[in-house]
């Protein structure tokens, strides 16, 4: 489900641009992404990875039960966004859109890498259980910033998102949450896509032969589009087990007992989060009867980003970070920087009548 490729290119055009119904499609009919061509992204673009500090102000090491988590933190003052990264990804994801956030509104941001990924090293890598990550998440952000008086509003792509909802959902957060922003995960699709996700899984490449070349396939695969995005989040998902040979971080076959506890009941439980919510989906999806009745009565607002696959805060940071901003703003939780000039229109034409109706 979080190491979605875009695969349009190797489908029918007539199909849905939804990613996660592209990869079903795609493991149904056994179809892996394309190998790296030699014209793309060839030797003319620049592959090196980016450091962290490009994008974050600190990296810090969270000791909790002896279990060390890695934290990427930006802002020193301000409401709090506690981004969840999706399975296979690290904090290193949300590099890209912390930047331009940071950019828009006065806040700080928190990225921790979940147990069994990027810099983090936990006793047991494997356990990615609900109930233990949520416990992780909430112990992460007491470490960090203790009994804050703060507003902090959760922020979760894909296993993060479903994260988030059950954080949420559990109120294992001391700190007061003033919103929920969940990115392209729905229960429906997603319970529906884990049938094939095992197969998915095997046929992409086992090793690199360089941290490099792991970017080069990250987006010539089509798995992110944004070069910037891939340069600082790949290296990240990736570790060097010899000379000259990369492998995948975590090896997300090994949690799939794990897999439908994250997404099962996650439409009801959205639905009971007393807070302003957004769901921000890549392309149109279908909502499931919850979330569609959820959505008429006006108890979240939804936001639809175009020309985006699944890993919609790499591929398109920029728009992300724009409709985040414009949400905290209107649900008065963040303070817009005063040295950025007033917002555009939304892109998104619900959200534009929800501002006609609401600010004019």
């Amino acid at each position: 489900m979080d190491m979605l490729p875009d695969l349009q290119p190797v489908m029918p055009q007539s199909m849905s641009h939804r990613s996660n119904d592209l990869l079903r499609q795609a493991v149904t009919h056994g179809r892996p992404p394309p190998a790296p061509s030699s014209n793309s992204y060839g030797k003319r673009k620049e592959m090196a990875a980016l450091p962290w500090s490009d994008f974050f102000d600190k990296k810090r090491e969270v000791n909790i039960g002896g279990d060390v988590f890695n934290v990427y933190l930006k802002g020193t003052d301000g409401p709090i966004f506690y981004l969840l990264h999706g399975g296979g990804y690290s904090g290193l994801t949300w590099a890209c859109f912390a930047k331009e956030l940071a950019r828009l509104v006065d806040c700080r941001v928190i990225a921790p890498d979940l147990r069994g990924h990027g810099d983090t090293k936990c006793a047991d890598e494997h356990d990615l259980s609900k109930e233990t990550q949520v416990k992780d998440i909430s112990e992460i952000l007491n470490k960090v910033y203790g009994r804050t008086d703060e507003l902090v509003t959760i922020v979760g792509h894909s296993m993060g998102g479903a994260l988030a909802v059950h954080t949420m959902n559990a109120k294992a957060l001391s700190a007061k949450v003033a919103a929920l922003i969940v990115i392209d995960v729905v229960e429906g699709s997603a319970m529906e896509a884990l049938g094939g996700m095992v197969h998915f899984l095997h046929s992409r490449p086992s090793s690199f032969d360089s941290v490099d070349k792991a970017i080069r396939w990250c987006l010539s695969s089509g798995t992110v589009k944004n070069q910037t995005a891939a340069r600082v989040s790949m290296p990240s998902q990736v570790r060097e087990v010899s000379e000259n040979e990369f492998t995948w971080r975590i090896d997300l076959t090994s949690t799939e007992q794990y897999w439908k506890g994250w997404f099962e009941g996650l439409s009801s439980e959205f639905l009971g989060c007393a807070v302003p919510k957004l769901l921000v989906l890549a392309g149109v999806d279908r909502l499931d009867k919850d979330l569609t009745i959820g959505q008429m009565q006006g108890k979240f607002q939804t936001c639809v980003l175009p020309r985006v696959g699944h890993c919609v805060q790499e591929d398109s940071p920029e728009k992300l970070a724009d409709e985040v901003a414009r949400f905290v703003i209107r649900h008065r939780i963040a303070k817009q920087n005063l040295n950025i000039p007033n917002f555009a229109p939304s892109q998104d034409p619900a959200i534009r009548l929800y501002e006609q109706r609401h600010h004019h």
